[in-house]
């Protein structure tokens, strides 16, 4: 198989272009596509800010940032951005219809030894890419929001994936300085989500019984295990505690906590009054509100800062 040394990034909104950013940052030229070329321009500008922050922690230099930017090229035709590609990472909204086109276009128009991947969450890629001929160079690569600073990226392989294509995006992805996590087969909600929606399940639980606020769920997640789980996983931290321990606690506990297979009532009541979170100024905490009417923009920045701080200091500590 060629190097990867050209990718493609279908669809240039909340992943996408944070995406395309990653691959630039670490040297490689990328070809952005989406449908219009003020959405191009959006997500351009979103990479700006990006490297601007990396800049600002110094973390890059005003003329990495200036080439890392330089390096992505945007496109509205699909066709003209995938021609020369080695590597296609798909980035549209989770809809199985919409990816099942795009995937018969990068088929017909990727060159035969290109790489075709996608960011879902949780759809099969060997469902909505049922129809490009060759199942072996299908891969789900799914990132993490923010990609360009989240450093896992869940690999899961398709019913036809081949050990070529798959070692080749391990690879590609360990190149960028991401850390790859195999997951060796699809099931829904593939690993991350799983574990997640789980936490999920338990904190609505809670919160619908009114153990505690939403204030104080979310302080003592995050500084309690959330700050443990960075370090050490979950799995060390049962062994660090004792496995004879953890069978005590979870004997006891399995019986009590949340294992219904319905969304809480708490989230659906929320859905219908239509407070959605952040983008609509009210979800479980209110957000400001602009002059206009709408909600103030959810603190990116902030938070990349924050986690650009974590990153920074969990590196420095194993070194």
């Amino acid at each position: 198989m060629p190097e990867m040394k050209n990718i493609t990034v279908v669809g240039a909104g909340l992943m996408g272009h944070g995406i395309a950013q990653a691959f630039a940052q670490k040297g490689l030229p990328v070809t952005l596509y989406d449908l219009s070329e003020e959405l191009l321009a959006k997500a351009l500008a979103s990479v700006e800010e990006n490297l601007g922050t990396f800049v600002e922690m110094s973390l890059e230099t005003p003329e990495g940032a200036a080439q890392a930017l330089g390096r992505i090229t945007t496109t509205t035709s699909l066709p003209s951005a995938l021609k020369k590609a080695d590597f296609v990472t798909e980035a549209a909204p989770e809809n199985p219809e919409l990816k099942q086109e795009l995937f018969g276009q990068m088929d017909r128009h990727a060159p035969e030894h290109a790489i075709l991947a996608s960011n879902t969450s949780m759809l099969s890629i060997s469902r909505f890419g049922s129809e490009v001929r060759d199942q072996g160079r299908l891969i789900i690569t799914h990132w993490f929001n923010p990609p360009h600073i989240v450093p896992v990226v869940e690999v899961v392989m398709g019913q036809g994936t081949s050990e070529q294509t798959k070692e080749a995006a391990l690879g590609l992805l360990s190149r960028i300085g991401k850390t790859p996590v195999l997951v060796n087969k699809e099931i829904p909600g593939f690993l991350v989500n799983r574990i997640q929606t789980a936490m999920f399940r338990e904190v609505l639980s809670l919160l619908e019984m009114g153990v505690a606020s939403a204030e104080d769920i979310d302080r003592a997640i995050s500084g309690s295990f959330g700050l443990r789980l960075s370090v050490q996983g979950v799995l060390k931290t049962m062994d660090l505690a004792g496995l004879d321990l953890m069978l005590k606690g979870c004997s006891y506990l399995f019986g009590h906590i949340a294992g219904g297979t319905e969304a809480p009532e708490v989230l659906r009541q929320k859905v219908a009054k239509g407070e959605l979170g952040a983008n609509t100024g009210q979800g479980f905490f209110s957000y400001g509100q602009a002059a206009s009417g709408a909600a103030d923009a959810p603190p990116g920045k902030a938070r990349d800062k924050a986690l650009l701080t974590i990153l920074k200091a969990l590196r420095e500590g194993k070194a």
